[in-house]
Formats: C-alpha cells, structure tokens, sequence
C-alpha cells in the first residue's frame, strides 16, 4: 500500500497549523505517519527479555497440568470437615511434590502434602500444617480454621489449555519469560528491532577526544540520543558529527536513510538558521518543518526520506530530551510494534506556584518525592532554560504543564512523568 503524503495526513488532523501547531496534534499526525516493524524472528527464550512478541501465544497445556496444593500441611475431603468442632482425621500417608500420591484415601483420613504436590483423588482441601496438631497417627484441625476447597490450585487456573497466555505487540518482561517457560517454549517469535540512526549538526560542535576551539562546545546530544534509544532496546547507528556543508550532509542523510527505519538528527531545523541541515532534508524527502505551540522544543522537522521516517529535533541539550520524550519515543515504540505506546503520567502537588500562559504546552524539569503526609509532590529543579543540561540531569521527571492551563498555585496537582523506566 502507497504511504499516503504528509499533506494528505495533515488534512486529517483537526486544528493543523505548522507554524503553532499544539502538542496534542504534532503527536496525532506522527502516529498517523509511522509504519511498523513486521519482520519476524525467533530467538532463544532468554534472549527475548525487552523485545516486541511478534505472534499472539497459546497455552498448549494445562498450568497448572493437575490439582495441587498451594501449602504444606494436610489434605483432605471438605465434607470430613466438623461443623463448629475440632476434626480429628488419620493420616494415610505422604504427597511429595513431583510425585502422585499412590493408593485410595478412605473417608475420615488425610494426606501429609507439600507445597506443589498432586491432589490425591477424591481430596480439594489442605489445612495449612501450622493450624495443626498430630496426635499418634492422626492429626487435630480446630474448628473453622478452613473451609472446603481452601488452599488448592485447580488445574488450568494459571493457563488453561488453548487460552491465551500472551498478545502480540507485548514488550517482553521478566514474568512473561517465566510465563513462557511455564509452556515449556525454548523460543520466542519477536518482531526485529528497529534501525535508529542519528547524528549531531554544527560546525561549532567537537566530538569528546578533540580539542575545544574557542566558540565550539562538546557535542553532549548524542551521548542523551544514545542513551535514550538504548532504553527504548533499538539498533542504534551513530553516524556522529556532520559538519555544516552540503555534501557531508547530503551523504549523512543518505546513509542514515538507507541503513535504518528512522532517523534522528539534532541542530538546524530553527528559523533563520545559517547551516544548510533543513535545505539538504527538503532536498532528499518529504519533510515538514514545524513551530509547535511547546517550550522548550519548538521547532522540529518530520518527514520521511526515501522509507525512513525522520525526526529533526532542536540543538539545545533540554529541548533534544523534551522533543525525544514528547514525539519520538512514543513513534518509535509503535514503529517497533509495541502495543502500549504512551507513558503513563502520574499526578503531584507542586510545592510552588508556577507562571504560566494558556496557549502552549510546557515541559519543566522537576523532582518527585513522598511529603510528609504520603502524598506525591514535585518540586522545579531551579533554571529552566532549554540549555542548562545540569538541571535535566538533577531531575527526575517533567512537569507537563498542558496547553490550557494557566498559573499554577502551590499545591495544585499536576501532571508528571517520571524518568523511571523512560531515561
């Protein structure tokens, strides 16, 4: 099917305006442009841990396969069971786990059990042993300390066999690999990881190694590009720091287009830039260039070259984060097949008041903490400018100050999201 053109997505978002085009709509129109990841591949079970599951999973036993008990104590018939009394029931003989308990178990008699072992026939209650007392050959349950079927797991009730144990489109985690072991499956069908490419733009930027010139600086966004696309499990390809000149430009975006499924630059895309970075990107594809109603991160490219999808964030050290986090981790996690895409926000007290004008959509660094009273509260992280990495890397998450709102008073609830499991 022929991607459809970025004009023709734009007339599908309601309220598009690329010179103030607000948060809510960029992030619509980037979902409706990225395509996803369908190759497939199988690897081995612990290999799996952090990649995409391609197929859906169908239990092809039974979890538990048999009835068995969930305590060390004693089995037995809940109808032996004495109404209101203690009941004395004699011992007929031992369950091991991993064993089947052999032989009949009379009315009026029980089993020693361990946790994980077998049932014996006619049995669907376990008394744990600490509410017992053996007495010779028998043992005394008080009255009421369990009810009929207590303490048993039932065949299937884990997996049964033929339902469904896991969705495609699921980011494996640790319990989906016992899941999965549980099965017995030594392999995993996953979706291959995505190719991300990126580099830095600038002739003032040096890479770490080299000496710094007057007026040059580190080029500091790469190392955050990497680490924020090793968390998201990518392929990552850098292509370092491309000078200010058409040619190495033009064969940056060439190999960076052929090579991967997105790529990512940083610098050049702001109005009244002097470098050639947003000419070279209109040249080689189909790219918009974007003032999005937002601060830090303003101005931003997006487009395809070729079947690459490209995203052209801003030079300053925040804003790179903030874009990243605000419209590429969320494509990248859908081009990589993933089912649940958005981070979820979580909401805290801000400890002080805030200035703030409706119209615009603003990302604050801040730290999280427990008050006093147990409640979330978040805190600003001091300067906010789009350059001062410091306060990026002394925060904890960002505060999402949506495009309605206004002035914030010090202990209203806001929006958050935490960097735990996303930087």
């Amino acid at each position: 099917m022929t991607s459809q053109t970025l004009e023709r997505i734009a007339s599908c978002v309601a309220g598009y305006d690329p010179n103030a085009l607000p948060v809510a709509q960029a992030q619509e129109f980037i979902a409706r442009l990225v395509p996803r990841v369908t190759a497939i591949e199988s690897i081995a079970l612990r290999s799996a841990l952090g990649r995409v599951l391609a197929r859906d999973i169908v239990s092809v036993i039974d979890v538990p396969a048999h009835d068995n008990s969930a305590m060390d104590g004693y089995a037995l018939r809940g109808a032996d069971l004495q109404a209101g009394a203690d009941t004395v029931l004699r011992i007929a003989g031992t369950g091991f786990a991993g064993q089947n308990f052999s032989g009949d178990v009379p009315a009026g008699h029980c089993v020693r059990i361990m946790t994980g072992a077998v049932m014996p026939p006619g049995l669907d209650t376990v008394v744990p042993q600490e509410f017992t007392r053996t007495e010779a050959d028998a043992v005394r349950i008080p009255a009421n300390v369990v009810r009929s079927g207590d303490n048993r797991r039932l065949k299937g009730e884990d997996l049964a066999r033929g339902s469904s144990a896991l969705r495609a489109g699921r980011l494996l985690r640790p319990a989906d690999l016992g899941l999965l072991a549980s099965l017995g499956q030594a392999e995993v069908p996953v979706l291959r990881k995505l190719r991300v490419a990126f580099f830095s733009t600038g002739d003032e930027l040096r890479s770490i190694g080299e000496p710094l010139d007057i007026g040059c600086v580190y080029d500091s966004n790469r190392y955050t590009i990497w680490g924020m696309l090793q968390r998201l499990g990518c392929e990552v390809i850098d292509l370092g720091v491309v000078r200010d000149d058409p040619a190495a430009l033009r064969a940056a975006f060439s190999e960076a287009a052929a090579s991967a499924d997105a790529v990512i630059t940083s610098g050049g895309v702001s109005v009244g830039e002097a470098d050639h970075t947003k000419k070279i990107m209109a040249e080689l594809g189909d790219v918009l260039f974007w003032r999005i109603a937002m601060r830090p991160g303003r101005p931003m490219a997006i487009g395809r070259i070729n079947n690459a999808i490209l995203f052209g964030l801003p030079g300053n050290p925040v804003a790179v984060m903030v874009t990243f986090y605000a419209f590429v981790r969320d494509a990248l996690r859908t081009m990589s097949g993933m089912s649940e895409t958005t981070q979820p926000l979580l909401r805290a007290a801000c400890t002080t008041p805030l200035r703030k004008k409706p119209g615009r959509t603003e990302y604050q660094r801040g730290i999280v903490a427990r008050s006093a009273d147990g409640r979330w509260q978040v805190a600003i992280t001091g300067s906010q400018g789009s350059g001062i990495l410091s306060s990026m890397s002394a925060a904890n998450a960002l505060l999402v100050l949506h495009q309605e709102q206004g002035n914030i008073d010090a202990g209203d609830e806001i929006d958050v999201i935490p960097f735990d499991g996303l930087v």
